[in-house]
């Protein structure tokens, strides 16, 4: 380690969401690159503490209750099992894995705000904002959907129109709707407490300008914001689940949940550091014994010989960078970050990973159908880590991946060293002839690499670190393959002695190396050495192991992933794009009731699109001719975007004749063509079950 400021480690990892299980796209984004991280540090003896727990406070959580009606703290107990569990079992070492919703995180955010109310930093601010009558409540920004002015979609949240990706604020929405009862929403005057980042502007300007060594894409988004202008923030909500705000005349109000959950790294340092918990409470937290803290809690958060490394996703850049530092500049005893390495978005098979459109590789799921293969998606996902742009996850590329590189690079040169060495010389580690010159450079090489890694590592650039690593096998497959000592065992018994000496403590180097990335294979590899297990600085060495040290027993490493495997979950993801084709939606609300009689007067009938052609200079519109079985006429349809001119030609679809002609473009339409709309946006005709006459009448 060549940094010597800092005394201790606190790195933290985003705290998940309890409103669903975890997948890859978190781990790539977040956890797995932490984890190497903190493993390194670990293995140079470094003083670190690794921290995450549940965020089980917000919108998010309340929607999924009312969905599964259920209540929000049942929701989050059984989130919180799934995650932790999985956690665990995929290997990611935190030293505690906590929860917002304990009684330590409660008492430490309602301190830290009163805090900060006491000394005067927040400002009191009415404004307006949407309330249910129906509901008798106020609704945060989750609740309300309406059409977006961007795009037209109808189901666009308060804060974000999910189709066209724009930032919204509620009151932007046309036809805003509450989803607590359907009803349109009314402003009511409410009072919060906020943030004024305005004032604090050029504190945090001066602290993200001390740390242009950040990726550019977090430097970038911070400097983005900061040009922009900040505007004070509220740190407070109208709500009944979360924090409740400590002061007087806050009933029925919550602290906002980005203010609450990144308070929740401290509270959880706390608990990892108290040694009169409850029973009950440490049953309810995920603590790791192997790795025990040695010190008071303050000394992981208010000493400034102590690096803080927050790892996170891009989504969350401005929370981590600007809002967390402010609080915790605002409150004046705590460190800030050294780094915030954010990464980028994995996509899966080309889409976006979406949990409400469940196409995610789920992690719980991925433990069951591949056991004991939790190396294979560490080592995928840091291969294809999203450090610097988005990447894409693909099911071949994973079974590629193993076949072609653990199974054939590392597991290879591991199984032909080991078995040599027990068919030739029972299990021992000999030395032979003098290393020859080749020997030399191939132990230089060696020497080099622990220092390439580190250094890879410790500048946040994980995929970078593994490729060297992967290069220490590439060095010894290449080096036995050269030296062919199943050819010299008939001619030159000492000269294979020093062969496989030197393949061997390349194995010991592995062994040593791998522990950050693929921590169940080097225990494993460790196990078959019968290593001793050796700490970062002793790699690099070629006396691991001793002369007439013995071996125990080969296995192999990593085992081939067959096509059946990949082809059954592509089948799930092809199940859950079918099944996505009929998801659950917001719907608008029901319209106004009409009488019998105005229904009748729709004439509603079958007609055949016979021609179809696009309007010149827009996006969306076709011109089609429609043969009504009365006559043909010309419709204008804004379908260009979802269908070919020449998919359509011929296709039977539902038409109202009796529309008031209007023209479009220049062109007199005459009629509208019936459309259903599903979650994505996509369209699809409404058309009848068979083949029908034209101008058959539809009632």
């Amino acid at each position: 380690m060549k940094d010597h400021r800092f005394k201790r480690y606190t790195v933290t990892a985003a705290l998940p969401y309890t409103n669903g299980p975890v997948h890859i796209g978190h781990l790539a984004g977040v956890y797995v690159p932490a984890d190497i991280y903190v493993r390194y540090l670990r293995s140079n003896k470094k003083d670190v503490v690794f921290i995450s727990g549940s965020d089980e406070h917000g919108v998010p959580i309340t929607l999924k209750a009312k969905k599964e009606g259920i209540t929000p703290q049942q929701v989050v107990d059984k989130y919180h099992r799934i995650i932790g569990d999985s956690f665990r079992d995929f290997g990611i070492s935190f030293n505690i894995y906590h929860r917002t919703s304990s009684r330590t995180h409660h008492q430490t955010a309602s301190d830290f705000f009163k805090t900060l109310y006491d000394k005067g930093v927040f400002t009191e601010e009415e404004t307006e904002q949407y309330y249910d009558e129906k509901a008798n409540q106020f609704l945060a920004d989750r609740y309300i959907v309406g059409t977006c002015p961007n795009c037209n979609n109808e189901n666009a949240y308060g804060d974000q129109c999910e189709k066209c990706g724009s930032s919204l604020s509620p009151t932007e929405l046309i036809n805003p709707r509450s989803t607590l009862s359907g009803d349109k929403p009314v402003l009511r005057k409410t009072t919060n407490w906020f943030l004024p980042l305005d004032k604090m502007q050029p504190e945090i300007e001066a602290y993200i300008d001390s740390h242009k060594e950040w990726r550019p894409t977090v430097y970038g988004q911070c400097k983005s914001w900061l040009n922009g202008g900040l505007h004070p923030r509220a740190m407070t909500r109208d709500l009944d689940w979360g924090v409740k705000v400590p002061i007087a005349g806050a009933d029925g109000k919550v602290l906002y949940v980005w203010f609450d959950a990144p308070i929740g790294y401290i509270s959880a340092t706390k608990d990892l550091c108290n040694p009169t918990l409850s029973e009950q409470e440490k049953t309810d937290y995920y603590f790791n014994e192997t790795f025990k803290p040695s010190e008071q809690w303050e000394n992981y958060w208010q000493s400034e010989d102590t690096k803080l490394v927050h790892f996170i996703g891009k989504d969350n850049i401005v929370f981590h960078c600007i809002i967390f530092p402010a609080m915790l500049m605002a409150h004046d005893k705590f460190i800030l970050a050294d780094n915030v390495p954010a990464n980028e978005f994995l996509n899966l098979e080309g889409d976006k990973i979406s949990t409400s459109r469940n196409w995610a590789v789920w992690l719980h799921e991925y433990l069951e159908d591949f056991p004991n293969k939790q190396d294979v998606l560490r080592y995928v996902l840091t291969a294809t880590a999203p450090e610097t742009k988005d990447n894409d996850f693909t099911w071949k590329d994973f079974q590629a991946r193993n076949n072609n590189e653990l199974v054939a690079i590392f597991g290879n040169f591991i199984n032909r060293v080991l078995v040599l060495s027990h068919k030739y010389f029972e299990g021992k580690v000999m030395f032979g002839s003098e290393p020859t010159n080749t020997d030399q450079e191939i132990i230089a090489e060696l020497k080099a690499y622990p220092a390439k890694i580190a250094s890879s590592i410790e500048q946040y650039r994980f995929r970078e670190a593994l490729s060297e690593f992967m290069n220490v096998a590439r060095l010894g497959n290449k080096y036995l393959a050269d030296a062919e000592p199943w050819k010299l065992i008939k001619t030159d018994e000492e000269r294979v002695k020093t062969i496989l000496n030197i393949g061997l403590q390349i194995a010991a180097n592995l062994a040593i190396l791998a522990q950050p990335f693929l921590p169940f294979s080097a225990d494993k590899l460790v196990a078959m050495l019968n290593l001793d297990i050796k700490d970062w600085d002793q790699a690099g060495r070629v006396d691991l192991l001793a002369d007439g040290h013995q071996l125990n027993e080969a296995e192999l490493l990593f085992e081939k992933i067959e096509d059946d495997a990949i082809e059954a979950q592509m089948q799930k993801l092809m199940n859950t794009k079918t099944t996505n084709e009929q998801e659950e939606v917001i719907l608008p609300a029901a319209k106004t009731n009409i009488t019998y009689e105005q229904f009748l007067t729709m004439d509603i009938r079958v007609g055949t699109i016979l021609t179809a052609e696009k309007i010149a200079k827009t996006k969306k519109l076709l011109k089609l001719t429609v043969g009504t079985g009365i006559d043909q006429r010309t419709v204008v349809s804004g379908i260009a975007e979802h269908f070919e001119p020449e998919q359509i030609v011929g296709k039977q679809v539902s038409i109202v004749l009796n529309l008031e002609p209007r023209e479009i473009k220049g062109i007199l339409s005459q009629g509208m063509i019936l459309m259903a709309e599903n979650a994505k946006g996509k369209l699809s005709f409404v058309s009848p079950g068979e083949k029908l006459a034209n101008g058959s009448v539809i009632r």
